[in-house]
């Protein structure tokens, strides 16, 4: 009689996922990967609060970044911040303005105009993508591949990234030579409209031309981040520090971003703040 054949069960395929952040190079890696392009099959998406991110990316996210992806048997999926003791969900925007909260989480620009210490995007994003990742079975032995969509006229931040023990952080726009002109032509390719820049409505790396598009064309979200800077210094006061600003012209919001006043693109005041690789992508 034939002994029974034992049959080992070949090993997982090691995870394999996108960190989503709603920009153009997001879309542009999920347009590739709807077209068998790019390796990839899940996209995460780590959103810091619906009260945080920019209601415009929000809005893109639920009418084209998501039934885009539904439509071409992707996986998209979009992470809120849980606290592991209550279990409740955790803003951003909550964490700056809770009672009694001395904590600044943002890069806020100090009084001598340069931005201070930052722990938004290591809590918000990389740990909240992080942590779905072990969940899923990734671990240091067997690391999940992660990529990042940083194209090539970002190429700088591409340097010092920051990741889990259980990850492997790649750069497949990087890699294919991909400019952010060559991503809006794929993106409009699929017949979509291009994304806004994704961040936060009131993170202080915004240009200046930014907070004056703001001003012009939402003005209520404008003052909402005034109202913001408003009760960071509230507490600074409290507290006998310095102030604090989302500019680095080292006054408030709304004398910093006159009302009815144009910029011309400021070539000194880059987004690079945000070199993460998790963060406006």
């Amino acid at each position: 009689m034939e002994s029974p054949t034992t049959i080992t069960p070949a090993p997982a395929e090691p995870l394999k996922s996108f960190s989503f952040g709603g920009g153009v190079q997001s879309m542009t890696a999920l347009v590739l990967a709807a077209r068998g392009e790019l390796d990839y099959r899940t996209f995460i998406m780590a959103n810091v609060g619906d009260d945080s991110e920019n209601p415009a990316t929000l809005t893109y996210l639920q009418h084209y970044a998501i039934p885009y992806a539904q439509a071409h048997g992707l996986e998209l999926v979009v992470l809120d911040r849980v606290m592991k003791r209550t279990k409740e969900k955790r803003t951003l925007f909550q964490d700056l303005t809770r009672p009694g909260s001395r904590s600044l989480k943002i890069p806020v620009r100090m009084s001598n105009g340069a931005p201070g210490t930052r722990s938004c995007t290591a809590q918000f994003k990389i740990k909240v993508v992080g942590d779905e990742l072990r969940r899923r079975g990734a671990t240091a032995d067997r690391p999940a591949t992660v990529g990042i969509g940083i194209s090539l006229d970002e190429i700088a931040r591409a340097n010092n990234r920051r990741c889990e023990p259980h990850e492997r952080i790649e750069y497949p726009l990087l890699e294919r030579g991909m400019r952010r002109i060559d991503c809006a032509r794929i993106i409009r390719s699929a017949g979509l409209p291009i994304p806004p820049k994704s961040s936060c409505w009131f993170c202080p790396f915004h240009r200046p031309e930014t907070w004056h598009e703001m001003r012009r064309t939402e003005p209520e979200l404008f003052e909402r981040a005034c109202q913001l800077e408003d009760l960071l210094n509230a507490r600074r006061d409290e507290l006998g520090k310095d102030h604090v600003y989302l500019t680095r012209f080292n006054r408030p919001l709304r004398e910093a971003i006159p009302d009815g006043v144009d910029v011309l693109f400021d070539t000194d005041d880059i987004d690079t703040g945000c070199d993460s690789g998790w963060c406006m992508t």
